[in-house]
């Protein structure tokens, strides 16, 4: 499944950037408005859009890392491979230390799969409607960087995750569930004042956007970004402190159970 899911992953990554980077880069040079006819309003509103379309990579695509825990967990549990596993360690503490390891660095490099998409495809797209792609900049690299950080760690949470919930269906649904379309409606519903904002940005997907340093829900929540947004280094934190809940929780709760 990890392949497949790489091959997903850009293409999904790869078709975004590029539309709506080129969507973006249209609306930010004047050529196409959003039905107001003020094209500086609309340049303000995408104003530094470079990273902003590179960010599609782990504010969209964030969902794949965290299958892919997901399905490292949950799949020893559906296919009974945790038997040999355990009969052949029974440090069943250092096995789970493994696969966070392992699927930490599967993680990154689905961002650096991501990544190769979102920059290559939306730089391109950018560059076409005569928007500076920023690559020359320090900054859009390191944002780079953080980006796979951030997608290592989400693989870190499916991990944690799957651990907890053993069951690999019930486990793709919450994932989906809660990426889709329950994180995001949280996040649209504490943007609407400056006090609940202070709270949004202490989910899983701000905390990530913080890290990485930019997103497409900044455009819309004016709430949020007049809040203390987390730094760099906290979003980063936060994130972790997700992994680590998770994959604690999970050890506790139904890595230590007898199995058959």
């Amino acid at each position: 499944m990890w392949w497949l899911l790489a091959i997903v992953l850009f293409l999904y990554i790869g078709l975004i950037s590029g539309g709506l980077g080129t969507l973006f880069g249209l609306i930010s040079t004047g050529k196409i408005t959003r039905g107001t006819g003020n094209a500086g309003a609309a340049a303000a509103a995408f104003h530094n859009l470079a990273p902003l379309v590179y960010s599609f990579a782990t504010s969209v695509g964030y969902v794949f890392p965290v299958l892919l825990g997901a399905l490292a967990t949950t799949g020893e549990y559906r296919h009974q491979t945790l038997t040999p596993t355990f009969l052949a360690n029974p440090r069943r503490g250092q096995v789970l230390g493994a696969k966070v390891t392992s699927t930490f660095v599967v993680g990154a490099v689905y961002g650096v799969v991501a990544l190769v998409a979102a920059v290559g495809v939306g730089a391109l797209a950018l560059a076409i409607v005569g928007v500076d792609t920023a690559l020359g900049d320090s900054a859009t690299w390191a944002q780079v960087g953080r980006s796979i950080l951030a997608m290592a760690l989400w693989a870190l949470i499916g991990v944690g995750l799957g651990t907890l919930v053993p069951n690999q269906v019930a486990t793709i649904v919450i994932v989906l569930a809660f990426t889709q379309f329950v994180e995001p409606l949280l996040r649209l519903a504490t943007s609407f004042s400056e006090v609940t904002a202070n709270i949004g940005k202490f989910l899983p997907g701000a905390a990530s956007d913080a890290l990485v340093g930019s997103s497409v829900f900044t455009i819309s929540s004016p709430a949020a970004a007049t809040a203390a947004a987390l730094e760099w280094w906290q979003g980063g934190l936060v994130l972790a402190a997700y992994a680590a809940l998770f994959v604690i929780a999970g050890y506790f709760v139904s890595w230590r159970r007898d199995i058959s």
